[in-house]
């Protein structure tokens, strides 16, 4: 359970980190005011970029603590800025590397109960993570580096996929 979660979550977590610093350099190098950036949506009714990185800590954060039986730490609200986004990204990450793999055994069949929008959902804790936390992560950090890409900040493939693992 340990591999298939927080391993996948710090990668997600430093791409999505690398693709800002990237929004970021782009903003200064033409001197575009970082906010049109950070409230950039894809569409009217979609989340801003600066949401779109708040759920994706939150993502990883939430569902480590939920396997792992933690009480939720709370997180304060980010600061709007791609220096806060840097923040809150670094915190989560390191938040998950103290995360032992101790922590996460038994879960894989364990049963996790969520609430979303007033349905109630079972998951199993090894399809919690494949079918619930990594999708929206993925959602949410392909959603940030597409508002990035549509505003013309020079992203790639490689940016979102980042090193593969040896």
């Amino acid at each position: 359970m340990y591999r298939i979660s927080v391993p996948v979550f710090i990668r997600f977590l430093e791409n999505l980190d690398r693709v800002l610093e990237k929004g970021e350099a782009f903003a200064k190098e033409r001197e575009i005011n970082p906010a049109v950036l950070i409230g950039g949506r894809l569409a009217p009714d979609m989340f801003p970029l600066s949401k779109q990185v708040e759920i994706t800590c939150d993502l990883g954060r939430e569902c480590i603590e939920r396997l792992a039986g933690l009480e939720s730490a709370g997180v304060d609200d980010m600061k709007k800025t791609f220096s806060g986004f840097h923040d809150r990204i670094n915190d989560t990450i390191a938040f998950l590397k103290q995360i032992q793999p101790e922590q996460l055994e038994g879960t894989a069949d364990k049963t996790f109960t969520m609430e979303i929008r007033g349905y109630r959902f079972d998951f199993n804790g090894a399809d919690l993570v494949l079918y619930f936390y990594h999708p929206n992560m993925y959602f949410h950090v392909t959603t940030a580096y597409d508002i990035l890409r549509h505003n013309g900040v020079e992203l790639g493939k490689k940016d979102f996929i980042g090193k593969y693992p040896v």
